[in-house]
């Protein structure tokens, strides 16, 4: 009679308990709360907020309505998103971590946005939000560190209304040749590096790099997404593929 085995999932390269990985996914989060946004910058040559910024050109959104940045961090899409439903729309921003969620809010306040903008603590996982409550959601470089993708996709399609699109921006896969090894001798010998030196935490900085190479690829997160219940799911390569925005709406 064999014994049960937990199951596991992805933490970077290690297979370890479903259990453990919202606590070990927390605590890298913690650790570089502080410096996110400087590291952002120094990771991706400032490019990131060029993937950002087509991100919100895809929302879509009109003043008076309404949208959820999940795993919005220190807040760069929820400040687009805010600016874009104007004083009589609503934007929240949630994550799961307390630490990035404070940073946000923080600097979201810096910037003089207020009045339209919430935070909440949540797991994308099981959002606490309203059956079709928001116009659009986004999720920006988040969904590779969620433990079970496929209930966030099932939680953010039911919060979604009809007619709603989902927005995921994140890590994907290489399709500009010869452009894999380039990105991964980066990824693997020179960020956690940087890590190291600029945010004192080389070990969370290799965790990131290695939780891009396990999240799937542009067609198997499109596949993740038609079966949440998404439809007319497609997605761009940015970068030559290094970083992906896949779109999905809700009828």
């Amino acid at each position: 009679m064999t014994g049960h085995r937990e199951p596991t999932t992805h933490f970077g390269f290690q297979e370890i308990p479903i259990a453990e990985k919202v606590r070990r996914v927390g605590q890298v989060f913690s650790s570089v709360a502080n410096r996110y946004d400087l590291m952002n910058d120094l990771m991706s040559f400032g490019i990131h907020r060029l993937w950002k910024r087509f991100a919100l050109s895809q929302t879509g959104l009109k003043p008076g309505q309404s949208a959820l940045d999940v795993a919005g961090g220190t807040g760069d899409l929820t400040l687009g998103l805010a600016k874009q439903v104007g004083e009589t729309g609503r934007v929240l921003l949630a994550d799961i971590n307390a630490a990035m969620l404070e940073n946000g809010r923080r600097r979201l306040v810096d910037a003089g946005i207020a009045g339209n903008v919430g935070y909440v603590q949540a797991d994308a996982e099981n959002l606490p939000f309203p059956d079709r409550y928001f116009n659009c959601i986004t999720i920006a470089f988040g969904l590779r560190n969620v433990t079970r993708k496929e209930a966030a996709l099932a939680s953010m399609y039911r919060v979604l209304k009809p007619g709603g699109k989902l927005l995921i921006l994140e890590f994907s896969k290489p399709t500009l040749p010869g452009l894999k090894p380039v990105y991964d001798f980066y990824s693997f010998k020179v960020l956690p590096q940087i890590g190291k030196r600029v945010a004192r935490d080389e070990a969370s900085y290799r965790y990131l790099a290695e939780s891009i190479r396990v999240h799937p690829d542009q067609e198997a997160l499109k596949t993740m997404m038609a079966a949440a219940g998404f439809e007319r799911c497609s997605y761009f390569n940015l970068s030559g593929g290094i970083v992906a925005l896949h779109r999905g709406y809700r009828f």
